[in-house]
């Protein structure tokens, strides 16, 4: 058999790939549990999305099968061995700030416009492409390929969790859902909530804070704050100096006066959660304004809390600061922050940690430290770090195929961004935002660039076959 020129045969499905592409981002397929039904455990366009990716592989060949629900596969070749590549449809909220479509799919000058593109619709179609081409190429297989789709990888992960209940657990595999070239070490991930609790004790204050609103989820850096504080003086007006402090930080918002309480909002810049400093955290620069006003002692409480973070991602506030070299430094994310004198307080906290850390340590730390300002530790839920060993053959193979491909060296990377490789018993993120690219996973106005996502293709097609023949 002579050999595949990869590139060529990805390119001669440019434009079905682009269509399929786009008919998958224009699907809105965000959590939505409200809505949920029988059929649609994670709300209507998720299951939406799921559907679409099992029509593409029946259309295609593909053996399909739906589970649950919440997850599902597509599956070529014959053999004991299974190959998993797991890929995810779901997409974190949309946000604010858009100059176009979110769901539009809108092709500009090289680049995929829509929420998904880069995480993780786009890598995932690449990856199906890449099965579509070893199929439809007939090259000779002897394991079994399997493409799965999850649902609900940017919350809970529910849908991995119910898959590999009910389903084989692949021999090995990679996920398309980070970056190139390799990645064999994951940082752990702990969510948790700093819980104050609501108080009917109150000193006399000008300034009565009624209510804290930051923040969608817990992996994202809040693009957005809005508080409403009501006024004991009516000769007190803050708009002025809400204002001033926005001129003087550089950013976004509003002030504006309703009888005796008044509205602020601010406007920050969201991003992954796995590095805040790539974001402007709204709600922690509400906090700071907020923290030098005469407010009320649970409301003080709170925002003095929350402005303890200015600055500090590195687990400093809680004195578990720490990183190691294959996996760098722990972090800590504010993710979602709401209080009101009813139900008093909470901030979502989203911490990354490295892959040599003792997390039972670290967890105890942080209950002492919060027990002795009088907060609770609630909600933890942990997902363990994950790495394969630099010799490992799947990553000998991978690295063989990356370097044909773009010609460069494939280095071995730790994130603290988490995939399903953890969900793997053996597996890697493979991909698929390429060395020097800008990462704007999560933020408004999200793209992929085409050519990129058609060379990951062709990626993913040569890795597919080198692991299956």
């Amino acid at each position: 058999m002579s050999k595949v020129n990869w590139m060529d045969e990805v390119t001669k499905r440019k434009d079905d790939f682009i269509k399929d592409l786009q008919g998958l981002l224009q699907i809105k397929s965000v959590l939505d549990e409200e809505k949920a039904t029988a059929n649609a455990p994670l709300g209507q366009g998720i299951k939406d999305a799921l559907q679409y990716m099992l029509d593409l592989g029946e259309k295609d060949g593909f053996t399909s099968k739906n589970v649950g629900n919440l997850a599902g596969h597509l599956e070529m070749g014959q053999g004991d061995e299974l190959i998993g590549v797991l890929g995810h449809v779901d997409v974190v909220p949309e946000g604010d700030g858009w100059s176009m479509d979110p769901y539009g799919g809108i092709v500009k000058d090289g680049k995929i416009y829509a929420r998904g593109s880069s995480d993780d619709k786009g890598p995932t179609i690449a990856a199906y492409y890449g099965m579509k081409i070893v199929k439809e190429l007939g090259l000779p297989i002897n394991k079994r390929v399997r493409l799965i789709i999850g649902t609900d990888e940017e919350s809970d992960w529910r849908c991995v969790d119910h898959y590999f209940e009910h389903e084989e657990m692949p021999t090995t595999g990679f996920v398309p859902d980070a970056d190139f070239p390799i990645i064999f070490a994951e940082k752990g991930i702990a969510d948790f909530d700093i819980v104050q609790s609501p108080t009917a004790e109150q000193r006399t204050s000008i300034y009565e804070l009624l209510s804290f609103e930051s923040g969608r989820r817990y992996n994202m850096v809040p693009d957005h704050a809005k508080v409403e504080i009501k006024v004991q003086d009516e000769q007190v007006n803050i708009i002025q100096d809400f204002l001033a402090y926005l001129t003087q930080e550089k950013l976004e918002g509003d002030a504006i006066a309703d009888n005796d309480m008044f509205i602020l909002t601010l406007v920050g810049k969201s991003a992954h959660g796995a590095e805040p400093r790539n974001g402007i955290n709204a709600g922690i620069y509400m906090a700071r304004f907020l923290q030098n006003l005469d407010l009320d002692d649970a409301g003080k409480t709170y925002v003095t809390t929350v402005a303890e973070f200015n600055e500090k991602s590195r687990g400093e506030v809680f004195g578990i600061a720490y990183e190691d070299e294959d996996s760098g430094d722990l972090t800590i994310n504010v993710g979602v922050m709401t209080y009101d004198q009813k139900n008093g307080g909470r901030i979502g906290l989203n911490m990354r940690y490295p892959v040599t850390f003792n997390i039972e340590d670290g967890k105890s730390k942080i209950s002492s430290v919060l027990e002795e300002k009088g907060l609770m530790l609630d909600k933890y839920s942990d997902s363990k770090p994950t790495y394969v060993k630099k010799d490992d053959p799947l990553i000998k193979t991978l690295q063989k195929v990356y370097e044909e491909q773009t010609g460069e060296k494939a280095d071995l990377l730790a994130i603290g961004g988490g995939t399903y490789a953890r969900a793997l018993d053996h597996g890697v993120a493979f991909g698929a935002l390429f060395p020097g690219r800008e990462d704007v996973m999560h933020q408004k106005d999200e793209y992929a660039i085409v050519d990129d996502l058609l060379l990951a293709t062709a990626i993913y097609a040569q890795a597919i076959y080198e692991l299956a023949k």
